[in-house]
């Protein structure tokens, strides 16, 4: 399979990021907590360099608690300040200010020298699509400030939100990159729905998922599915057909179905904990 996928609107928003990085005085990145590399986008790294950054993982109730745990330690020793959240209970949401102000200190010391007190720290939200950031923004504003949606590409435009008289978040569009070096890092995202579906053979991705479940987190499918486990991807994935009862005219099994599901509950939590990447891949 080949990944890749960079609507028009993803350029405009890259055009847009750069222009008014001048106006911002903080990036605060989304990152998946089940794949803390592959949901990094390089650009970000480019257009924010100059600016303090706090990386947030999202969704760390998806991910396999200890593999959090060493990505958080890892981007700190990069230099950022980590926040572990689920934006959908608000777990994590209120250590957010205190860590934009204190990421923002020197700042906010040289406007208290110059006399400013007023001015709000300007905070641009980014990530890559379906990676949470309008429901983030909803939970750290506490109303239903940015569109919300369980599909990449809701947010089409930058929108400015006041959390509070010390900060101002502007959310801008999921943004992806032009082309992935590494597939792997395609096929990352295709597990967990930051790439459009209708753009996969849904059915081969999650082979490839199964592939690693049973390497990496082996009696995860059969405690969820009661399902045999067995070294061929494809007989699992015939395995849980059959015990979902998923069958086409004829009597066949219906493989293609018992794909979407099981992608859609991998994505939904409900197979367990499972990280996609783990620091000790990358070499460091």
């Amino acid at each position: 399979m080949n990944f890749q996928w960079y609507p028009g609107h993803m350029n405009k928003a890259k055009r847009i990021m750069l222009e008014d990085i001048k106006l911002i005085d903080i990036v605060i990145e989304l990152l998946d907590a089940r794949i803390p590399m592959s949901s990094k986008n390089p650009d970000i790294d480019t257009i924010g360099k100059q600016k303090p950054r706090l990386i947030v993982l999202n969704k760390v109730d998806l991910a396999d608690d200890r593999v959090t745990e060493e990505w958080v330690r890892f981007y700190q020793s990069k230099g950022f300040y980590v926040v572990k959240i689920n934006s959908k209970t608000g777990s994590g949401i209120k250590q957010i200010n205190t860590v934009v102000l204190e990421a923002c200190k020197e700042k906010i010391e040289r406007d208290r020298k110059r006399g400013i007190l007023a001015r709000p720290i300007r905070a641009m939200v980014v990530g890559i699509p379906n990676v949470g950031k309008s429901t983030f923004i909803n939970s750290i504003a506490g109303k239903a400030s940015a569109k919300t949606g369980n599909k990449p590409g809701v947010t089409k435009g930058k929108q400015w939100i006041r959390l509070n008289k010390n900060v101002e978040l502007m959310d801008t569009p999921g943004l992806l990159w032009p082309k992935f070096e590494d597939q792997l890092v395609g096929l990352r995202l295709a597990f967990i729905g930051s790439i459009k579906d209708d753009l996969l053979n849904m059915t081969e991705v999650c082979l490839e998922l199964i592939k690693y479940l049973l390497v990496e987190y082996k009696g995860l499918l059969n405690k969820r599915y009661n399902a045999e486990e067995v070294e061929n991807s494809v007989q699992v994935l015939e395995n849980i057909a059959e015990k979902r009862f998923f069958r086409k005219t004829g009597n066949e099994l219906d493989i293609d179905k018992a794909a979407v599901m099981i992608l859609d509950e991998y994505r939904n939590g409900k197979i367990g904990k499972v990280s996609l990447e783990k620091v000790n891949y990358l070499g460091e």
